[in-house]
C-alpha cells in the first residue's frame, strides 16, 4: 500500500464503504433502552431540558441526544449522529495505527473496525451511544497526547490530550482506561525520550483518578457501585467473565450469535473448563507483557484488547456479563493481530485479501442491520438465540402492542410470564393490555374486552 493511497483513497473508500452498509439502516426504530433514556425521558427531549438536569452522569452522551430531539428527525436523526461518529471515529483509527507500525496491519484493523458486524450494537443501538462518545474521546486524546512529543508547543497538545479524555469521560466511564494505551503506545511506539513519556502521562492519570474520586462521592455512582457489588462481588465477577470472555470472542467470527440481549446467564461452575479458560485469559496477558520488548507489534494488539475489555469485563459487575457494543474500541486489537498476518503475504495478495475483508464484514453488519429495522424482529432475534430470555419475551409483547398486533402481544406476555413465574412485570404488562390500558397502545388501539369487568 503506497503511502498516497494510505493518505488518501483507502479513507475515502472505508467512508463510502460505512456509508453504504449502514445507509439502509437509517429509518429503522427505536429499540430497547432507547425508549427509556432517549424517547421517554424528559431530560433530553431539548438542550434546556438537559441544561437544567445537569450535573448528570454521562453529560455529553445525553447532550447528544437532546441536540438530535432539537432536529427533530425522529429515530432517523439519531441514526445519523451515530453514524457520523461512526465515521469520525474510524478516521481517528486509521490516524492512531499509522503511527503504531504495519501501515497493512493498520488497513486491517481499521476494516475490522469499521465494518465488521459486532460494531451494529454500538451504532445501531442509539442508547450504546456513550461508548462512540467515550472512544471518539479517548482517540482524539490518544492522538494529542502522542503529538505533543513532535510539536512545537508541546504544551498546547497537552493540554488537548486532558481536555480529549475529559470529553471521553463525559461520554462513558470506560474512557478512564485511556492513560493506559498511553502507556502502551509509549511502550510498543516511543516518540520521545521515556522519561519524558512516563512524566507526560501523570496528568491524564491524575484527572481520571480525579474523576473516579469525584464520581464515586456522588450519589448515583456511589449507588451504582453498590449495585455492582451486590449483583456479584468483584472474584466472582471475574470468574464469571471467563466464560463471557469466551462467548465474545466467539461473535468475532461466529456472527449469527451476536445477541442483543443475551440475558440472565448461569453461575460459574468451578470445573475443568473454567480453569482452562482462566488459564488461556492468563496465558494471554502475560504473553503480550513478555512480547513488549521482543515482538511490540503482537504485544500491541493482545494487550489493547484486554485494556479496553477491563472496564466491563474485569472485576466490576454488570447485570449483564457481557454485550457485543464492549467490542466496540476493544476490537481493534484482533483487527491489528489478523492485519499482521495479512501484512506477511505478498502485495497483491494483501490487497485482494483486505478487500475480500471488508466486503464479507459488510455483508454480515448489511444483514445484522436488518434486525434493527422493527422492535418486533429485534426482539424474535434475541428470542430466537436466547429462547429462555423472560425479558424479551416482555418486551416482544410491547413491540406487539406498540403496532396494535393484541392477540401477538398477549402470546408474548404469557410466554415471559410462564419463563418467570415470579417476575411481576410481564404479568402486570398481561394485565394492563386486557383492559387496553397498557401505555405502549397506540391512540385508538383497544382489546374488544377492554370494557368488561375485571
Amino acid at each position: 500500500m503506497n503511502r498516497a493511497l494510505a493518505r488518501t483513497a483507502f479513507p475515502a473508500a472505508l467512508v463510502l464503504a460505512i456509508v453504504a452498509t449502514w445507509a439502509p439502516s437509517l429509518n429503522a426504530s427505536f429499540q430497547f433502552d432507547d425508549w427509556a433514556v432517549i424517547v421517554d425521558n424528559p431530560r433530553v427531549q431539548t438542550l434546556a431540558a438537559w441544561w437544567a438536569s445537569m450535573p448528570g452522569m454521562r453529560a455529553l452522551t445525553k447532550a447528544s441526544w437532546a441536540l438530535d430531539h432539537e432536529l427533530g428527525g425522529g429515530a432517523s436523526a439519531f441514526r445519523l449522529t451515530s453514524l457520523a461518529l461512526h465515521v469520525l471515529n474510524t478516521l481517528l483509527v486509521w490516524r492512531l495505527l499509522r503511527a503504531v507500525g504495519s501501515v497493512g496491519a493498520a488497513a486491517v484493523a481499521t476494516v475490522v473496525f469499521a465494518l465488521h458486524p459486532v460494531q451494529t450494537e454500538s451504532v445501531s443501538y442509539l442508547a450504546a451511544r456513550s461508548g462512540q462518545l467515550a472512544a471518539t474521546g479517548a482517540l482524539l486524546a490518544l492522538l494529542a497526547w502522542r503529538h505533543q512529543f513532535t510539536a512545537r508547543r508541546p504544551g498546547v497538545w497537552a493540554a488537548a490530550a486532558l481536555l480529549a479524555l475529559a470529553v471521553g469521560l463525559a461520554g462513558k466511564e470506560t474512557a478512564a482506561v485511556t492513560p493506559l494505551a498511553m502507556a502502551l503506545l509509549a511502550a510498543v511506539a516511543p516518540v520521545g525520550p521515556r522519561m519524558a513519556q512516563a512524566r507526560a502521562l501523570i496528568a491524564p492519570v491524575l484527572l481520571v483518578l480525579a474523576a473516579l474520586a469525584a464520581g464515586l462521592r456522588w450519589l448515583p455512582y456511589g449507588e451504582l457501585l453498590r449495585v455492582s457489588l451486590a449483583v456479584r462481588a468483584p472474584l466472582d465477577n471475574l470468574l464469571a467473565q471467563v466464560g463471557a470472555l469466551g462467548e465474545l470472542a466467539s461473535h468475532l467470527v461466529l456472527w449469527q450469535r451476536l445477541n442483543a440481549d443475551p440475558g440472565p446467564h448461569p453461575a460459574w461452575v468451578a470445573d475443568a473448563g473454567l480453569a482452562a479458560g482462566f488459564a488461556l485469559i492468563a496465558a494471554l496477558l502475560l504473553a503480550g507483557l513478555a512480547l513488549l520488548r521482543r515482538r511490540p507489534a503482537v504485544a500491541f494488539g493482545i494487550l489493547w484488547t484486554f485494556i479496553w475489555l477491563a472496564p466491563t469485563n474485569s472485576l466490576l459487575a454488570r447485570l449483564d456479563l457481557h454485550n457485543d457494543r464492549q467490542w466496540y474500541l476493544a476490537i481493534i486489537g484482533p483487527g491489528w493481530l489478523l492485519g499482521l498476518a495479512i501484512a506477511r503475504l505478498r502485495p497483491a495478495a494483501g490487497r485482494f485479501a483486505i478487500l475480500a475483508l471488508a466486503l464479507a464484514l459488510a455483508a454480515g453488519t448489511a444483514a445484522r442491520n436488518r434486525v434493527y429495522e422493527t422492535e418486533i424482529g429485534f426482539w424474535r432475534d434475541v428470542l430466537a438465540k436466547s429462547p429462555r430470555n423472560a425479558r424479551a419475551a416482555n418486551n416482544l409483547g410491547i413491540a406487539h402492542a406498540r403496532a396494535c398486533e393484541l392477540p401477538a402481544a398477549a402470546e408474548a406476555f404469557d410466554r415471559a410470564i410462564a419463563l418467570a413465574p415470579r417476575e411481576p412485570v410481564p404479568a402486570v404488562n398481561r394485565e394492563l393490555l386486557r383492559r387496553g390500558e397498557l401505555p405502549a397502545l397506540p391512540p385508538g388501539c383497544r382489546p374488544p374486552q377492554a370494557a368488561a369487568p375485571s
